[in-house]
């Protein structure tokens, strides 16, 4: 089972900041996108943020202009910098990469962490 571990989660005011960190270890090929989504209690899981080995970025219209997406390549790292966050964006977050690993004929599948708490108070 490939590791993919997140970090930085917590409780925070209105208005303050946090930052997710997600590193991925053992025999990676090849990372294809990485990204993160959250889940509200009574909520469906949803998109926040994603990035293309190329670079690319996609953003959740709720969270555009407030977080931002980058990631190491050599490390096999995913950030995602929250700034101005609100009540509305208290969920438990999860890692996700699309990865080829364990040997490169495999086909990309996809990989979840087993997600952070991420409390904004009222």
């Amino acid at each position: 089972q490939v590791p993919l571990v997140e970090s930085g989660g917590g409780l925070v005011q209105p208005g303050g900041s946090l930052r997710l960190s997600c590193a991925a270890s053992g025999s990676i090929f090849r990372i294809n996108t990485m990204g993160w989504y959250r889940q509200a209690p009574g909520k469906q899981r949803e998109l926040v943020a994603a990035i293309t080995s190329g670079g690319s970025t996609n953003y959740a219209d709720s969270v555009k202009g407030r977080f931002t997406i980058s990631r190491d390549n050599a490390k096999n790292t995913v950030l995602l910098q929250m700034n101005s966050l609100k009540p509305e964006d208290t969920a438990v977050y999860y890692c996700h990469a699309e990865m080829v690993y364990g040997s490169s004929w495999y086909k990309p599948r996809d990989y979840w962490g087993q997600g952070t708490q991420v409390t904004v108070s009222s």
